[in-house]
């Protein structure tokens, strides 16, 4: 590299009680960064300003961005640091035309979502053809960080080992479950689906939008519709329908945590919202004919209702209130979920769909949800041994997949940083089990597919206290561990902050499942690659 001076680029969030409450974590990881770059020689040089004004030094939207970018040497080495969740379209753009070597580095660290908008940033930069580097730490001394970091100083590159990744040829798949995913894939490019979008781009995740020429090869067509729409259909809901659900959802015996100050606290009235939020979704399903829809919620709604994470989770759970028509002569999809793809991410959505039906032939559990990969860790109780992700998704997952089911989910309000109409969570443990896990990706212009299995351990309630204190305590939780794949694999191949998981009844289930979902998926045009695991 002909320069030693490094320039530093934070891209943050959208919403100013964000950047500000996450400011000092960045802080602290940028003073230790900084630290790593000069033992090794080299400098490292702020590329935009913290802002006195607003608390914080953060990029803030894709405007700032731009104009920071004006100013960078088109040559220039670059570092992404990220101790937050950002907003990948911050900085995007510019990265896009930038010929100077880039890398992305997060702190590990599991108390704000570093590590998730950075595999964020990664993909979509992925998507977008951008060639770059990526690095992550705990505290930016250990020798697999200065090591690759030296590398980047001196080359423009480093590399990790990702030998767990075995692509899968079409012919490698034989048998009854693999006949059962190719049968799926033919009947979904004859029949077509609808996937309902509701609003595209949320949280400025670039990875998470499909293009419709990729979409469409699959049998599957976007219906783009308006949060508004939604917001709309919510008013329209009867009180009545409201407390059938709210009442629903307390002899399922879940339980919320309510108080008396909305600012800070969830309500009454906020559920009540929400439950209307949910019939207007399922109506507006019915109303287009989708066979899955996604809500933005993060931005477009965040001012207007509740946050729709109840809403979510319970739309992906089979056993949910029931919705009739507004006519009241029809249930709207009975004994079934309306898949559901958590912040829009059509990625998540089309591995939804694909799970679900493969899930049904099969006769196997059919809720599955995204994750975002938020942090991990060793048991420090001893009880398991091995890694144990954290997989923590902002605010709901289906309670088919909790401990004791309904029984098991709790209510709280969402942090107000992020949602300041507040709005309860669906948080849960994830039963243990096993899992097959996903994640569909967009680079070169083609699909791809992630697939592998994974088993989500039981932690004595002291570790998944620890775990959600480090974390987001209003989050469901899951403790994973991923089969053949280590902690620094998976990071350096996982092409999204979020991963795909649905249980199966029993090992030998989940491995049909892995290999019905690979067969229906390579049918469908989508390039698979096995990860940790062998047919």
């Amino acid at each position: 590299m002909a320069s030693r001076e490094v320039l530093l680029l934070a891209s943050g969030d959208q919403r100013l009680s964000a950047n500000q409450n996450c400011w000092p974590a960045q802080h602290e990881m940028e003073e230790r960064l900084t630290a790593a770059v000069a033992a090794l020689g080299g400098q490292i040089r702020r590329a935009h300003p913290y802002k006195e004004a607003e608390g914080h030094g953060f990029l803030a939207s894709q405007r700032e961005g731009m104009e920071t970018f004006r100013s960078i040497p088109p040559d220039a080495p670059l570092i992404v640091a990220e101790a937050v969740w950002q907003y990948s379209h911050h900085v995007l753009a510019g990265l896009t035309t930038h010929r100077g070597p880039i890398i992305t580095v997060a702190n590990w660290s599991g108390q704000w979502p570093g590590l998730v908008g950075m595999l964020n940033l990664n993909a979509s930069l992925t998507k977008a053809g951008v060639r770059y580097s990526t690095l992550w730490s705990e505290d930016f001394t250990d020798d697999y960080f200065t090591s690759r970091l030296k590398s980047w100083l001196e080359t423009g590159r480093c590399d990790h080992r990702i030998d767990h990744v075995h692509p899968l040829p079409v012919e490698a798949l034989k048998g009854d479950a693999a006949d059962v995913g190719r049968r799926l894939a033919e009947e979904l490019q004859r029949d077509k689906a609808i996937m309902g979008v509701l609003d595209e781009g949320c949280m400025g995740m670039f990875n998470a939008i499909i293009p419709d020429h990729l979409l469409h090869r699959t049998g599957v067509f976007k219906e783009r519709l308006s949060q508004s729409a939604l917001y709309y259909e919510s008013l329209q809901v009867a009180p009545v329908e409201a407390k059938a659900v709210y009442d629903w959802f307390r002899e399922r015996g879940m339980r919320f945590h309510f108080g008396s100050d909305g600012a800070s606290e969830l309500t009454q009235e906020q559920v009540f919202r929400q439950c209307r939020m949910y019939v207007a979704a399922v109506r507006l399903a019915d109303d287009f004919g989708c066979s899955l829809i996604g809500i933005q919620y993060q931005q477009g709604l965040k001012d207007l209702l509740p946050a729709s994470d109840l809403v979510e989770g319970t739309l992906n759970n089979a056993d949910r209130p029931p919705v009739r028509s507004r006519d009241g002569g029809r249930e709207l999809f009975a004994g079934e979920p309306v898949v559901h793809f958590n912040e829009v991410d059509e990625c998540a959505g089309l591995d939804g769909l694909i799970t679900y039906r493969v899930q049904r032939a099969l006769g196997q559990p059919v809720e599955s949800t995204l994750h975002d990969i938020r942090w991990g860790d060793v048991d420090r109780s001893g009880t398991v041994d091995g890694y144990v992700w954290v997989l923590l998704i902002s605010g709901a997952a289906p309670p088919a997949h909790f401990i004791d089911g309904w029984a098991g989910a709790e209510g709280f309000r969402q942090p107000a940083m992020y949602f300041p109409s507040g709005g309860s969570t669906l948080r849960g443990v994830s039963r243990p089990g096993e899992i097959v896990w996903s994640r569909i990706y967009v680079a070169d212009d083609a699909l791809h597919m992630d697939l592998g299995r994974g088993t989500v351990v039981e932690l004595p309630a002291e570790e998944t206290e620890r775990r959600w204190q480090a974390t987001t305590y209003q989050w469901p939780i899951m403790h994973a561990q991923l089969h053949g794949v280590s902690r620094n694999q998976l990071m350096a191949k996982h092409q999204s902050n979020h991963i795909q998981v649905v249980y199966s009844d029993d090992a030998s289930a989940a491995d049909r499942t892995l290999q019905a979902k690979a067969a229906m998926a390579l049918a469908l045009g989508i390039r698979v690659n096995l990860c940790g695991v062998t047919l």
